[in-house]
């Protein structure tokens, strides 16, 4: 509190009036050692002193130096280094500091080489380079030190002549005092640390000859694990030997830091971590907490990328469960939830649960990642870690702690479809006394999604109705949504579930009211295409792009409806989240929804006159490289695709300095009946620089199932050679090429992924107008895995309803597959895999659209 800081109310002015004492004579130490203890504090406070002001004190100090008393003038010294470069004129002190340097007194040497330091400037240094070379060889283990760690600050300032001090920086680190030794090192090695020869031979010559210091042994582990990494030296490296040599000092310092070396090494192999972690092993047993702290903790991290190197360390780990540092026991039971086997989980929730209550909510989030991350290795213990969560949902915390612990068990419900009504109960439970907004509509969302599915769907209606008649708006209005997907999906419940929309027709929000009014309608035409349309499948467009062309509709007036085959649809599709535990962002503002890379691309297109009346862009593909990363010329090429055409943006980047590229396009050679209808040249290429050229190719009208194609491309150009220093171009050029790889295009660059959160709604709405199937053997593919990976690869579609997991042990899966063919029209595939020798896979279509059936079918034959 305030009274434990006797400087809490401290002015600035009434500071430096009590400083005139310093003029006084005698000088009273007591007195003064106290104001400028003051003075110290107030700047260290971040208290502004004026130059006049801070120059007055400084001066007034400089009459200090005529007492006698050692604690004050120790305090002259810190005074001055503070006002070093605030005060005017701070040189004046420098004979008095070189006189305390070279003086007799030990007690005052060190401290006057820091002082002197931090006020001289590099002219000055010249003058008293001679005896900073005699105070690094000074016997004084406290003047040498002083000494060494000034002239490391100094090599910011003039490296070239604390460069010329290396010889008895060399003679300091053979030192026998550890603090010399170490500080000594440090210097010397800032001084050679940008010549990789010049440091690894000091490595040699130290690692060979060993040092007292377990401070500078530390400082040598990171220098050559630095070095490590940097060469990208195997692991047979002399380096190597020497820090696992460390492994065995006398110190724990030193052991630590070579076993926490070799454990951040990259691409380090179970063998070699061996050694590292069977030391931390021993540490988990020392009495000292710092040293148990840092073994578990470096243990975690191993077990993350290593869990079975740290299965030895097991029972040391669950020691530490009871130990009564608690930070130490959340480390030990979240390493444990990493390497631990299935047969002790249910053992180690038992022994969590019992302090769980006591740490603090970031631990405890840390504890719900590990049980995620057990979930998704042992998805059969799911009972025993849901009941587990359960009860932590009870337990009270806050926002961050709550959510990871609803993320985690929405993943286990998506993860494992037996825990899903278990699962729901829990959160139907939660919603009941849940304070955060965020996290209601989240899980009424999901109740929204699953409920319906379940056996008996009509136990969720009452807590989701609770919530309509308790809740805030945001709640009350998710819980609408939710009531009608009940509504949609089962036609028993259905005359309910309007009576309960009706009652919230006469809600206080409008967003509620509209809500209502609109499923209402809906569910009361009874039709199943509407309901999947307008309940469970909602609109996958851009909304930044939405309201764009509804704006453009608005200003041109016109009497055809607006059509939705316009919007661009959302490009990273609204994916069934696997629930990845995100830093809490904790703002809590709405997000504005950014302009994503399509739409971005959308409006660079739309500036050019000449791609004016392609229509809405349909997809853009990720970059492919057309040339190697480290040729002369660099080029990247986005398949634009629109309804007829396709737009390629070449991205290129001269990497030649004395060269400068004008009038660039890349020819286009196409394998089928593509044509290309116009090249847009990027009119100049300066060094490294990237420009865009661009080319428009019309997409073949009398064989629409023509998809897929090969295009060989040249870059053409005007080269002007130019000055590498100036950038300045020669009056003339010559023409040039250079031949990039060839571009594919293929069946994935005319489909859009869309997600059907209800694929088999979606599948009724579409019909089977246009239905086609057949049936195909997949001879090279093994496994079921496989097999799904490569048809959602190659088609470029959406996989729904978490199709893309194949369950173990089967040997038969249906993958259910969502998109949009270019030109806006729906595509839904189903496909029955079985597998014997190699395997087999029915595929169906349907699209209200037979092109985009005839297409899929022509490619995956």
């Amino acid at each position: 509190g305030s009274g434990s800081n006797p400087f809490q109310h401290l002015e600035k002015s009434a500071v430096l009036q009590e400083a005139r004492i310093f003029n006084e004579t005698p000088i009273n130490p007591r007195r003064c050692l106290h104001i400028l203890t003051k003075i110290i504090y107030l700047l260290n406070q971040g208290e502004h002193f004026g130059t006049t002001e801070a120059t007055e004190a400084f001066f007034a100090m400089t009459r200090l130096f005529q007492s006698n008393d050692q604690t004050l003038r120790r305090m002259c010294y810190l005074t001055i280094k503070e006002m070093a470069n605030i005060s005017e004129d701070v040189i004046i002190v420098t004979s008095s500091l070189t006189k305390d340097m070279t003086g007799k007194e030990d007690v005052y040497r060190g401290p006057a080489i820091r002082a002197l330091c931090r006020i001289t400037d590099t002219t000055m240094l010249q003058a008293i380079e001679r005896y900073m070379k005699q105070a690094i060889v000074d016997k004084v283990p406290s003047v040498s030190s002083s000494a060494l760690v000034s002239s490391l600050h100094m090599v910011k300032m003039s490296y070239d002549v604390v460069k010329r001090w290396v010889n008895e920086a060399q003679e300091a680190a053979s030192s026998d005092n550890i603090m010399v030794q170490y500080h000594a090192l440090g210097l010397l090695y800032h001084l050679r640390k940008n010549d990789r020869l010049a440091v690894s031979k000091m490595l040699n010559k130290f690692t060979k000859s060993g040092l007292k210091s377990p401070f500078a042994y530390c400082m040598l582990i990171r220098i050559a694990s630095r070095l490590l990494e940097e060469t990208d030296g195997g692991h047979d490296n002399p380096l190597f030997d020497f820090i696992e040599s460390c492994l065995r000092n006398k110190h724990e310092m030193v052991v630590y830091e070579a076993a926490s070396a070799i454990v951040h090494l990259p691409n380090c192999t179970a063998r070699e971590l061996a050694p590292a972690v069977s030391v931390l092993q021993l540490f988990c047993s020392s009495p000292k907490a710092a040293l148990r702290y840092a073994a578990v903790r470096t243990l975690n991290k191993v077990a993350m990328k290593h869990p079975s190197a740290v299965t030895a360390c097991n029972l040391d780990l669950e020691n530490l469960i009871t130990d009564s540092n608690r930070s130490i026991a959340t480390l030990a039971i979240t390493t444990l939830l990493k390497t631990g086997s299935e047969s002790s989980v249910d053992r180690l929730m038992k022994q969590i649960s019992s302090f769980v209550s006591e740490i603090s909510d970031e631990f405890k989030v840390v504890v719900v990642q590990a049980i995620s991350a057990l979930c998704q290795k042992y998805p059969r213990k799911h009972s025993v870690m849901m009941n587990f969560l359960s009860n932590m949902l009870r337990d009270d915390g806050g926002f961050d702690y709550k959510r990871a612990i609803v993320d985690c068990i929405i993943s286990i419900i998506e993860e494992n479809p037996e825990s899903k009504e278990t699962g729901l109960a829990h959160l139907c439970e939660f919603i009941e006394d849940c304070e955060h907004t965020v996290l209601a509509t989240k899980i009424l969302h999901l109740l929204g999604k699953e409920g319906p599915r379940t056996p008996t769907p009509s136990k969720y209606i009452r807590f989701i109705f609770n919530r309509v008649v308790l809740e805030s708006e945001a709640v009350r209005a998710a819980a609408v949504s939710a009531l009608a997907k009940f509504g949609a999906q089962n036609d028993d419940l259905l005359p309910s579930v309007l009576v309960l929309l009706q009652r919230c027709m006469m809600d206080s929000d409008d967003e509620v009211r509209d809500r209502a009014t609109f499923y209402m309608n809906v569910l009361q035409q009874k039709q199943k295409a509407l309901n999947a349309a307008y309940i469970f499948n909602g609109l996958s467009v851009s909304v930044p792009g939405l309201e764009k062309s509804l704006h453009q509709y608005t200003l041109e007036p016109t009497e055809k409806p607006f059509d939705m085959k316009t919007v661009p649809l959302a490009t990273a599709p609204i994916t069934e989240q696997k629930t990845e535990i995100t830093p809490v962002v904790t703002s809590k503002l709405p997000e504005k929804v950014g302009p994503s890379r399509q739409d971005i691309y959308q409006d660079q297109l739309a500036a050019i006159p000449e791609f004016k009346g392609l229509g809405p862009l349909f997809k853009s593909s990720e970059p492919v490289q057309l040339t190697e990363a480290e040729t002369e010329y660099v080029v990247r090429c986005i398949k634009h695709t629109f309804t007829n055409h396709m737009v390629f943006q070449f991205d290129c980047t001269n990497t030649l300095n004395d060269q400068l590229l004008q009038k660039v396009m890349v020819q286009m050679e196409p394998s089928e009946a593509y044509e290309v209808v116009h090249y847009i040249p990027a009119s100049s290429l300066p060094y490294s620089q990237p420009g865009s050229c661009y080319t428009l190719v019309r997409l073949p009208d009398d064989d629409p199932t023509a998809v897929s194609c090969t295009f060989s491309c040249t870059m053409k150009y005007l080269v002007r050679d130019c000055d590498p220093n100036t950038g300045e171009p020669d009056d003339d050029g010559y023409d040039d090429e250079y031949v990039l790889e060839d571009l594919e295009v293929t069946v994935a660059d005319h489909i859009q992924k869309v997600l059907k959160p209800n694929f088999g709604a979606a599948w009724e709405e579409v019909g089977d107008d246009f239905e086609k199937e057949e049936t195909f053997a997949l001879a090279s593919v093994r496994t079921l895995e496989e097999a799904v990976n490569n048809i959602i690869s190659f088609l470029g579609m959406q996989p729904c309803e978490r199709s893309d997991k194949v369950p173990e042990n089967k040997n038969s899966h249906v993958l259910f597959l969502g998109g949009v063919f270019r030109g806006g029209h729906d595509l839904l595939v189903r496909s029955r895999l079985a597998l014997a020798d190699g395997v087999t896979m029915q595929v169906t279509v349907r699209s209200k659209e037979e092109t985009a059936v005839d297409v899929i079918l022509a490619s995956v034959g």
